[in-house]
C-alpha cells in the first residue's frame, strides 16, 4: 500500500473539526443576527456541505432545536399600545390577517421538513446506488 494511511485519518478528522467548527460559529452568528435557522441558510452562512449538518447528529439537533425556539416566540411580538383605538372593523380583520399569517407560517414549517426529510431520504438513496456509471450519464 502507497502513502501513509495514518495521515489520511488525520487530514479528515482535522476537516471534520473543522467543519463542526464553522458550523457551530455559523449557528452563533445566525442567531445573533436574529436570522431564521435552517439548514440551508446554515449550510451558506457557515460553507459546510448539507450532508455534513444532516448526518452530525449534535448539530442537526441543535438547529431543529433553534428552529422550534424560534417559530415558538415570532408570534408572540404581534402587541402594540397606542392611544389612537382601531375600529372593530380593522381589529377584526387584522385579527383574522394574522390567524392566516400563523397558518401559512404553520403549513410552510411542515412543508419544508417535509422536503428536508425528503432529501435526506434522496442523499442517502443516491449513496447506495453509488456513482453513476458512464452509460447512465
Amino acid at each position: 500500500m502507497r502513502g501513509n494511511p495514518e495521515n489520511l485519518r488525520q487530514a479528515a478528522a482535522r476537516k471534520s473539526v473543522a467543519a463542526r467548527t464553522r458550523a457551530e460559529q455559523g449557528l452563533q452568528e445566525m442567531v445573533r443576527q436574529g436570522q431564521p435557522v435552517t439548514f440551508r441558510g446554515l449550510a451558506k452562512t457557515s460553507g459546510v456541505s448539507l450532508d455534513f449538518l444532516y448526518s452530525t447528529t449534535d448539530i442537526r439537533r441543535r438547529i431543529e432545536q433553534l428552529r422550534t425556539q424560534q417559530q415558538a416566540t415570532a408570534p408572540a411580538a404581534a402587541g402594540r399600545g397606542d392611544s389612537d383605538e382601531p375600529s372593530s372593523v380593522v381589529r377584526t380583520l387584522t385579527a383574522q390577517l394574522a390567524e392566516l399569517k400563523r397558518r401559512h407560517r404553520d403549513e410552510v414549517h411542515q412543508l419544508r421538513e417535509a422536503l428536508e426529510v425528503a432529501h435526506s431520504e434522496n442523499l442517502q438513496l443516491r449513496r447506495r446506488l453509488g456513482p453513476p456509471s458512464a452509460a447512465e450519464e
